[in-house]
């Protein structure tokens, strides 16, 4: 609807009702050259309060979320990644603990304990050294 439909006769501006009324100063005379034509406003406002994004704007937009689903992705994809990494980790840590004392078992039977006693301080004692 024009700015001037909801107005009354005598509200609404001359420029919009009589054609020979004066011109504002910055208004210039029309393109196509009829300047004895009356001065209209749009018919329809399309945008009344509802904005409509762009092409552009939308791209991006969506171009956005796509970065953000993509990280997220990536994020619970490593967050499981590490997860099954611990896990494997832990096992191979308790098999090598489980391995040790198997082989110390082993030694125990041929061995004076104090023997083995004093072989696994040296070994524990080497391998802390070795991790340095």
């Amino acid at each position: 609807m024009s700015a001037s439909s909801q107005m009354e006769y005598k509200d609404i501006p001359k420029r919009y009702i009589d054609p020979s009324a004066p011109k504002d100063v910055g208004e210039g005379s029309r393109v196509n050259g009829k300047d004895w034509k009356i001065k209209k406003d749009a018919f329809r406002v399309k945008t009344l309060g509802v904005k409509k994004l762009s092409t552009w704007e939308h791209r991006e937009q969506k171009k956005l979320e796509q970065q953000q689903y993509k990280t997220r992705l990536q994020d619970l994809k490593q967050e499981k990644e590490d997860a099954k990494n611990q896990r494997i980790s832990d096992l191979k840590r308790r098999r090598e603990i489980k391995a040790e004392k198997e082989r110390y078992e082993k030694m125990a039977l041929k061995m004076h304990a104090k023997k083995v006693d004093r072989m696994r301080k040296r070994e524990k004692r080497n391998k802390m050294l070795k991790e340095r």
